[in-house]
């Protein structure tokens, strides 16, 4: 055998694996008693009911693997009321009918197997895709059922009684039942969402088989993924990753005309200030400038401003004249390897538009910019980044 029949073999074998059902104890506990409460209940009620049709079973054994869907898998679309009731019901029907063909075709086998396709073909057709409906039709034509009687009682009374039963004890216990299986009415969806259901369409017309999961759902699991890879990713982030390491700093006693060409000159908004250690000193803004030259309002906004940034070249002075005049000295300073998640709180709700990155020594290594930040979050959002 060669090796790649060899592993061929390996995994056609490890598909008979099952796989390891991912919920808790709790959720096990609840789909147990929920089986419970619902086929005691259903049982119960029919059996009561059994006096007004004498001879007929209270109970269909089908109704035990509808029961598995209801609790087991509630948001299942093959567990709705209308597959449950309408895919027992019409697969009852059907088999009902290959009883009576059983006597034209001659052949019980090919009665039964033509029950159970008739009925999925029905199923399919009025959208009410029933697993337990083929075991529905089986049942008649082996247990020579003819009577259509039979369709509504027990078959249909039970199934109806067990999606009430499911109704109740689901949304008791926090699970939505009926499920709903198509999006709500509500704003136009985002690019993002279009885009995102024009992919999902595509995939699942490539793929051509039947899920046991809605659409929605699956496209709610999605972008649920999507979600968690992304906060992922972004807590993955640290500061040195993304600041900008190409410094542009000033000292205390730079003047203040040459801190504002470099402003301009550099097109930037902040310049941190170091001492002669390159130790974070302070920070010198549009807004300090603004606020020393009294710019609040706009009369005479150029007038103030080249008269504080223009230099009075003596010796005494009554305006600010170096930039640790008008600087900002609490500064917020961030790590180098502190989470980038940890500085969004500051950006977003504190004001801050710069914040310096300090390595060893406590010396500036970079500084972060709300550009910095977007483009961060943009790039951990971008699935092929």
């Amino acid at each position: 055998m060669t090796q790649r029949a060899a592993f061929f073999s390996r995994a056609w074998w490890r598909a008979f694996r099952p796989a390891r059902t991912r919920i808790n104890t709790r959720e096990r506990l609840r789909l147990v008693a929920g089986s419970l409460f619902g086929i005691f209940l259903t049982g119960l009620l029919c059996h009561l009911a059994g006096g007004v049709l004498p001879g007929l079973p209270w109970l269909v054994a089908p109704l035990g693997a509808s029961a598995v869907l209801i609790f087991a898998v509630p948001a299942s679309p093959m567990a709705q009321p209308w597959p449950v009731v309408g895919g027992n019901t019409l697969s009852a029907l059907a088999g009902i009918a290959g009883v009576h063909g059983a006597h034209l075709l001659g052949s019980p086998e090919l009665a039964a197997a033509l029950a159970v396709a008739t009925a999925i073909a029905l199923m399919l057709a009025l959208r009410c895709l029933h697993p337990p409906g083929g075991a529905t039709a089986l049942m008649m034509v082996l247990g020579g059922i003819s009577s259509p009687v039979f369709a509504f009682y027990p078959v249909m009374l039970n199934s109806v009684l067990l999606v009430l039963m499911g109704i109740l004890y689901n949304n008791a216990t926090r699970r939505a039942y009926p499920h709903t299986q198509l999006p709500p009415p509500g704003a136009a969806p985002s690019d993002q969402d279009r885009q995102l259901d024009a992919d999902l369409d595509a995939v699942l017309a490539r793929y051509n088989q039947v899920l046991d999961v809605s659409r929605d759902d699956l496209k709610a699991l999605l972008a649920e993924t999507r979600l968690r890879a992304y906060d992922r990713k972004l807590a993955e982030v640290r500061c040195e990753d993304i600041m900008s390491r190409e410094l542009v700093t000033v000292e205390f006693g730079t003047p203040l005309e040459e801190a504002w060409a470099l402003l301009r000159e550099r097109r930037i908004k902040a310049l941190p200030v170091v001492d002669r250690g390159f130790r974070i000193a302070g920070i010198i803004t549009v807004a300090d400038f603004m606020r020393a030259a009294d710019l609040d309002l706009y009369e005479g906004f150029d007038a103030k401003l080249r008269q504080l940034v223009r230099s009075t070249r003596s010796v005494y002075s009554d305006k600010p004249e170096v930039v640790g005049q008008i600087m900002t000295r609490n500064v917020r300073v961030a790590g180098r390897q502190r989470r980038l998640v940890e500085l969004v709180p500051l950006f977003g709700s504190t004001g801050h538009h710069h914040i310096p990155i300090i390595g060893e020594g406590e010396r500036l290594v970079g500084i972060i910019t709300q550009s910095d930040l977007v483009a961060a979050l943009g790039k951990a959002a971008d699935p092929a980044a």
